[in-house]
C-alpha cells in the first residue's frame, strides 16, 4: 500500500505540474525593465574649444606635454634651459615655424592640425618661457 500511494502522490503532482503549463504569465512589463537596468551608465559629451580661443598653458597641457614634459622621443623638456637655450637663441619666429612645420619625431602642429597660427604661437611661447626665453604670446582675443 505504501507504493500505490506514492505513485498517487507522484501523478498528482504530475498533473498539476501540467495543469500550470497551459496558463499564461502575466509579466508586468514596468517591473521587469525596473529590475534589468544597468549597474551604471555612461553620458559622453563632445566639448570643442572656440578655435583661436585657447591659451599657451592650455595647449601645452594638452599637446605638447604629452612628449616635452618627459622628453619623450628627445623633446627638449620642459623647463630645461640648457637643452632649450639653442633653441630659444634662433629666435621666437624660428621656433614658430619649427613647431609649424615639424621636426625630427615632432609632427606638424605637435600633431593637433586645429590649432591656429596665434594658438601654435601662444604654445611655442608657453614653452620656451618655461625654460627662460622672454617670448610675448598674441593675446586671446
Amino acid at each position: 500500500m505504501t507504493k500505490s500511494r506514492a505513485l498517487i502522490a507522484l501523478m498528482a503532482a504530475s498533473a498539476l505540474t501540467l495543469a500550470a503549463c497551459g496558463k499564461d504569465k502575466s509579466i508586468d512589463s514596468e517591473m521587469s525593465a525596473s529590475l534589468t537596468q544597468p549597474v551604471a551608465q555612461v553620458a559622453l559629451k563632445v566639448q570643442k574649444e572656440e578655435p583661436g580661443k585657447r591659451t599657451g598653458e592650455e595647449i601645452v597641457g594638452k599637446v605638447c606635454g604629452a612628449c616635452h614634459n618627459s622628453g619623450a622621443l628627445n623633446a627638449p623638456k620642459t623647463g630645461d634651459a640648457d637643452a632649450w637655450a639653442p633653441r630659444i637663441a634662433k629666435g621666437y619666429d624660428a621656433l614658430i615655424q619649427t613647431a609649424t612645420n615639424g621636426i625630427n619625431n615632432m609632427p606638424p602642429k605637435g600633431g593637433a592640425a586645429d590649432l591656429t597660427d596665434k594658438e601654435l604661437a601662444r604654445a611655442v611661447a608657453y614653452l620656451a618661457n618655461q625654460a627662460g626665453a622672454s617670448f610675448e604670446a598674441p593675446p586671446v582675443e
